[in-house]
């Protein structure tokens, strides 16, 4: 079984062992944290500029968008510096919200231009490749959620998420679930839509905000640092980057796949809808406010697809 406590540890030996760490390390911390930013800002000049002279500025553009749309997930767990945890009608509200706002940006951002493009490609067929792309997408999260070890969305509560293992199958669970996003928001960007594509990284954003907070709650209740569960949240959603990468390159250069790739992003997302997040708002019986919260969601999506696109 894969342990993301081990790997972490792992990874923080062997940069311990770099003789530039000990130097760095001893600066003041003014100076010390302006190298971290440093590095980073660079390291991110030499991906973004890479990025734009091997492939075009529809790349670099829907990366930025997908990194930003994952690190919405460390924003969604803000709230954990200030409270240990929420009312669940609070929360069925929120992820009720994001599942309506998942749903639409899966219909109009997805969906119906993946068949569209279809159609220019295949004549009257787009819509039977979308939806085998759908399948196709399902059956990848299927198999996906059988062989990797992780906790249901259901399993938000207290009284099952005691102990840091189930936590960290929670976590992995969150992280299986936020690729797919990712590939989404990155095939968006690959059809050259760039508002679709803001359109979509805007919904995944707004999703990825009370998966953030239910990584963070059980931390803090197990007494983690508050700022430190706050940045395991926000890892989380970093993995999104990496689906974006790989859904934006591999439509721009295969663009006869961009139907089928629509259509498996649509379908990952529905699974995800439906397999984790509708059935966590109605855990602990119906939730009426969560069923409107979903409606609302829903259509505020669609009138900003409408209004940006």
């Amino acid at each position: 079984m894969f342990n993301i406590q081990s790997f972490i540890e792992q990874v923080y030996l062997r940069v311990r062992e770099l003789p530039q760490y000990d130097v760095v390390m001893g600066l003041p911390p003014l100076k010390r944290w302006g190298v971290f930013v440093g590095l980073f800002l660079f390291s991110q000049l030499v991906i973004f500029g890479s990025l734009y002279l091997i492939f075009d500025h529809i790349v670099v553009i829907g990366l930025f968008a997908s990194i930003l749309a994952g690190m919405a997930t460390g924003i969604g767990a803000l709230p954990a510096l200030f409270f240990k945890d929420i009312s669940q009608n609070v929360f069925n509200c929120m992820l009720g919200a994001a599942a309506g706002v998942m749903l639409a940006a899966t219909a109009f951002s997805l969906l119906v231009p993946g068949m569209d493009f279809g159609d220019l490609i295949w004549p009257r067929k787009g819509i039977w490749v979308v939806a085998a792309g759908m399948l196709l997408g399902a059956l990848f999260l299927h198999f996906a959620d059988r062989r990797l070890p992780h906790l249901h969305f259901d399993s938000v509560n207290d009284s099952s998420l005691d102990s840091l293992q189930k936590i960290s199958l929670f976590i992995i669970a969150i992280t299986i679930h936020n690729f797919p996003e990712g590939v989404a928001v990155g095939v968006s960007f690959g059809s050259g839509d760039i508002n679709n594509g803001l359109v979509l990284s805007l919904a995944v954003a707004l999703q990825n905000m009370p998966e953030g907070l239910a990584v963070a709650l059980p931390l803090v209740g197990l007494g983690y640092n508050k700022w430190k569960a706050v940045g395991i949240a926000t890892l989380t959603g970093l993995v999104e980057p990496i689906g974006g990468f790989l859904g934006i390159t591999m439509v721009t250069m295969f663009s006869s796949i961009l139907p089928i790739a629509m259509g498996f992003a649509a379908g990952a997302m529905l699974f995800v809808i439906s397999e984790e997040i509708i059935p966590e708002t109605h855990a602990y019986g119906r939730s009426r406010i969560a069923t409107f919260s979903l409606m609302m969601g829903f259509i505020i999506m669609m009138l900003l697809d409408k209004l940006l696109t």
